[in-house]
């Protein structure tokens, strides 16, 4: 039934995202283009109504029994309303995180939380006072991740679809049937709204789908991972590799350029690649391909032996570190590893 359910939950996306997109004009919940943005015309941007409708059909035929899923329902009718309220209003950053606070302490308050990990070497981490605190950053902050790789056509939709995918095969090999069901009808919801939403759109999914599939992958990566093996509480941050990435070094070089962290830039991932030249249609396959990556890393890390996951982690960072001096994530002069080499290159040819 999770497998007819993911198609069902696709075909009601496809079918009611072109209705979504005649209500946004009429609501007036339009995108209009500026110096910030990369399109030049006016585009819908509640979108992401399409998913959570199609979602709210997967999960009444789908019916999961679980502590978790009227938490989890409640918290993303919160987590939509305020999407939908800032698409159409563009309401301050406070009180979006006051939605997303909100959203995030009803699954908290029913359960939901990382209390200990299992350290590889013996022993635990108790998080005691900093449970709810750790837990609730989690959930704000993938919510806000997936957000803000929002700036091109298909990419927030294909990013979140690839780190769906990657958290459905963790649960069932770790046998969640729970978390595999609503991760198929995440997917096919996003997948139908992908339709409309790959370059060139015609449609945005606005703060409603980035803040909604934002959450429910917080939600659900949680859920999958809670109170296990310090390895294994790497896997949710590897599967999130390209979100995380980007907002971290979003943060850095705002502090390094003594601005809000709440200030908006052209200097995300996916604008950094447009300045090296790739196109649209081009950076958004580049960044998925990222994402497959980080996905596959995530389910190798899994069930490798410790050191073996130690070397794959070690690989991972220094990757990572490569592509943010390629692309100037950070800043144009940032290039530490760039510069060794070079330098070691020169002493080699002075040598010769």
């Amino acid at each position: 039934m999770i497998y007819i359910s993911l198609i069902i939950c696709f075909v009601v996306s496809v079918l009611i995202t072109p209705i979504i997109k005649k209500f946004a004009f009429k609501i007036g919940a339009v995108d209009k283009p500026n110096n910030r943005k990369v399109h030049s015309k006016l585009m819908p941007r509640i979108g992401g109504l399409g998913i959570f409708m199609s979602f709210l059909v997967g999960f009444l035929l789908l019916r999961p029994e679980n502590q978790y899923s009227i938490p989890i329902l409640i918290g993303s009718f919160i987590i939509v309303i305020t999407g939908i309220i800032d698409d159409i209003y563009e309401i301050s950053p406070k009180f979006k995180l006051l939605g997303q606070v909100l959203a995030a302490s009803i699954v908290i308050y029913h359960g939901l939380d990382v209390e200990f990990i299992n350290l590889p070497f013996g022993g635990q981490i108790e998080f005691g006072i900093f449970t709810i605190p750790i837990t609730l950053l989690w959930i704000v902050g993938i919510t806000n991740a997936i957000n803000l790789i929002d700036g091109l056509d298909g990419l927030a939709a294909g990013v979140s679809s690839i780190a769906i995918i990657t958290i459905f095969v963790m649960a069932i090999i770790m046998g969640d049937f729970f978390v595999a069901g609503m991760c198929l009808i995440l997917l096919g919801s996003t997948l139908g709204f992908l339709v409309y939403n790959f370059y060139p759109a015609k449609i945005f999914m606005g703060d409603t789908g980035a803040l909604f599939l934002g959450y429910m992958i917080a939600v659900l990566s949680l859920l999958g991972f809670k109170n296990v093996t310090f390895i294994s509480f790497i896997v949710p941050i590897i599967i999130l590799g390209v979100p995380i990435s980007d907002t971290f070094f979003a943060i850095i070089r705002r502090i390094v350029r003594k601005k809000p962290l709440s200030s908006p830039d052209k200097s995300h991932l996916h604008h950094c690649l447009l300045n090296l030249g790739f196109g649209h249609r081009e950076t958004v396959l580049i960044i998925y391909t990222m994402s497959a990556i980080f996905g596959g890393v995530a389910i190798i890390f899994s069930q490798a032996t410790m050191w073996v996951s130690l070397i794959v982690i070690s690989i991972l960072l220094i990757a990572i570190e490569l592509v943010v001096e390629i692309t100037g994530l950070i800043g144009s002069n940032y290039k530490p590893i760039l510069k060794l080499f070079r330098e070691i290159k020169v002493e080699n040819m002075k040598n010769r």
